[in-house]
C-alpha cells in the first residue's frame, strides 16, 4: 500500500509569527511618507484582521496600496524581507509537537510554498525542522501549481492537505475530494475543511490519526470528528 501524503504549505502554517511580515512591511514603510505610520498600521491590522483579508501577507499589501506603494516596488520589499526570513529580523516559530510528528510519522511529508527558497533552509533549521520533509517544492504558483503537484501523485493515494489560504492550500485538493486541514484564524467563506483548528499543534492529533486511517485502507475522514 503506497504511503499517504501530507501537503504543508509554509507561511502561516509550519511558520508562524508576524516576524516576517513585519519585515516586508519595514521594507515596504521606505516607499511610503512615514515607514513608522506604515508600520503601526500593518501592525494594527494584523492584530485585528477585517473578513475580506487572505493572510498577513494580503494585509500588507492592501494597507501599502492605500499609502500609493506601486507592485514593483512591493516585489522588491518582498523579495528584501525574505533575505532576513529566520533572522531576528524576521523570526519565525512553530508548532510545538510539530517536529516529533514529521520525525515520526509514516507518510509522506512535503513542504509546498509560493514563497522563494531564499533562506528557507535557515528558516526551517532554526525551528528544528531541518531534514524532516522528503520534499520541498518552492515557488509553487499554488493554486494552479498545487494542481499540477496532485496530477503527478499515483491515483489511490490518500491526500491531506495542511494550510492556512483556502484558496490556494486547500480548495484544488478539496474539489478532488481529497481530505483538507485549515489553520489559522483568517476567514473565508467558501471554505469547508475536513479538519479546522486555530493551531497547528491543535490538529496534529487529528493528522496523526488521519495517517493511521490511511494505512488500514479505510477512507481517512470516514472514521474522524470533524474540527470544521
Amino acid at each position: 500500500m503506497p504511503r499517504p501524503v501530507l501537503i504543508f504549505d509554509f507561511d502561516g502554517t509550519v511558520a508562524v509569527g508576524d516576524g516576517p511580515l513585519l519585515a516586508y512591511a519595514r521594507a515596504v514603510a521606505v516607499h511610503t511618507a512615514s515607514a513608522d505610520d506604515f508600520v503601526s498600521a500593518v501592525a494594527a491590522h494584523l492584530a485585528a484582521p477585517t473578513d475580506d483579508v487572505i493572510d498577513g501577507y494580503d494585509a500588507v499589501r492592501r494597507v501599502a496600496l492605500e499609502a500609493g506603494v506601486d507592485d514593483d516596488d512591493l516585489a522588491s520589499a518582498y523579495a528584501l524581507s525574505r533575505t532576513q526570513l529566520g533572522s531576528v529580523d524576521a523570526p519565525v516559530s512553530t508548532a510545538r509537537g510539530l517536529a516529533d510528528f514529521l520525525a515520526d510519522v509514516d507518510a509522506e511529508r512535503l513542504l509546498v510554498t509560493n514563497a522563494p527558497a531564499t533562506r528557507l533552509d535557515e528558516a526551517l533549521a532554526a525551528m528544528g525542522l531541518d531534514g524532516l520533509f522528503d520534499r520541498i517544492v518552492t515557488d509553487a504558483s499554488k493554486p494552479a501549481g498545487l494542481e499540477t503537484l496532485l496530477d503527478d501523485l499515483d491515483d489511490g493515494i490518500c491526500v491531506l492537505a495542511v494550510g492556512d489560504v483556502w484558496r490556494n492550500d486547500l480548495a484544488p485538493a478539496h474539489a478532488r475530494g481529497l481530505d483538507t486541514a485549515l489553520v489559522g484564524g483568517y476567514a473565508d467563506a467558501a471554505a469547508a475543511p475536513t479538519f479546522r483548528a486555530d493551531t497547528l499543534d491543535e490538529l496534529l492529533p487529528a493528522l496523526a490519526a488521519w495517517v493511521d486511517a490511511a494505512h488500514v485502507d479505510v477512507p481517512p475522514a470516514a472514521h474522524l470528528p470533524s474540527h470544521a
